[in-house]
């Protein structure tokens, strides 16, 4: 296909996913309502504010958007994947096809995490400095923008042990580099705890905990995955080895 052809396929697909999120956005506005409602539950109890005559409207904008493009994601991966597929070999389709699968468990089983767990213990302990004299009132816009982004992060530290293995399938790193940086690992898993969370010990373990057994998780499968790579490796020089005996042979008896 000459580059005017790739880029109108390109155009097609980007129009294709904006206009799913588009509709998706539409039916999402409509509930808008309602997911407020199943955004607040982790904050039950506590009344939100809006400070300015635009901010609720704006919330209930980015819910909407939020959810959309949440929705929409099968459908965004799957243009990205009819784009990228004619390039590619049917092993290397296979494999793309279990990665995004795979992405998107991974992903969902962070977010669910996130906001079943971490939110509610995470905004209790925060709120829990409220006193006579300190009253906590949180705009509605403020509080959207603050989940959302929590549970952004963690759907994406829950990729971490498919990033390890696409790291080990492509000879960057190896189970012994992991193992033997374990201690490096585990601290960091603290720093970016720290960074990524809301200033409070429980909500910074909550994550760094998940974080630390997804990387173990990602070392014993990337141990499988490397031994498999080293069989196969093994079969194909034995199997070269014979391939060169019998070029031999048959040169020997010309």
């Amino acid at each position: 296909m000459p580059l005017s052809g790739h880029l109108t396929e390109l155009r097609n697909r980007i129009l294709t996913i904006l206009g799913t999120i588009f509709g998706l956005f539409l039916i999402t506005y409509f509930f808008s309502a309602e997911l407020l409602t199943i955004a607040q539950r982790p904050i039950a109890g506590q009344n939100l504010i809006f400070i300015s005559p635009t901010e609720a409207f704006f919330a209930r904008l980015k819910i909407a958007i939020y959810a959309a493009l949440f929705i929409g994601l099968p459908v965004t991966l799957f243009q990205i994947w009819q784009f990228c597929a004619p390039g590619l070999l049917s092993r290397e389709r296979r494999y793309t096809v279990i990665f995004v699968l795979t992405s998107m468990i991974l992903f969902t089983t962070g977010a669910v995490f996130c906001y079943f767990l971490i939110l509610p213990y995470g905004l209790s302990f925060l709120l829990s400095f409220a006193t006579e004299t300190i009253t906590p009132q949180i705009s509605i816009g403020f509080y959207i923008s603050f989940i959302f982004k929590l549970i952004l992060v963690f759907g994406v530290v829950f990729e971490v042990p498919l990033v390890t293995l696409l790291l080990v399938q492509a000879g960057v790193v190896t189970p012994q580099f992991l193992t033997s940086n374990r201690s490096y690992m585990y601290v960091g898993a603290f720093v970016v705890a720290a960074a990524l969370t809301p200033p409070d010990v429980i909500t910074q373990v909550l994550m760094a905990g998940p974080l630390l057994i997804l990387f173990e998780v990602s070392v014993a499968a990337s141990k499988i995955l490397f031994r498999r790579k080293l069989k196969k490796a093994e079969s194909e020089a034995v199997e070269s080895d014979w391939d060169d005996e019998d070029e031999s042979e048959e040169e020997d008896e010309e």
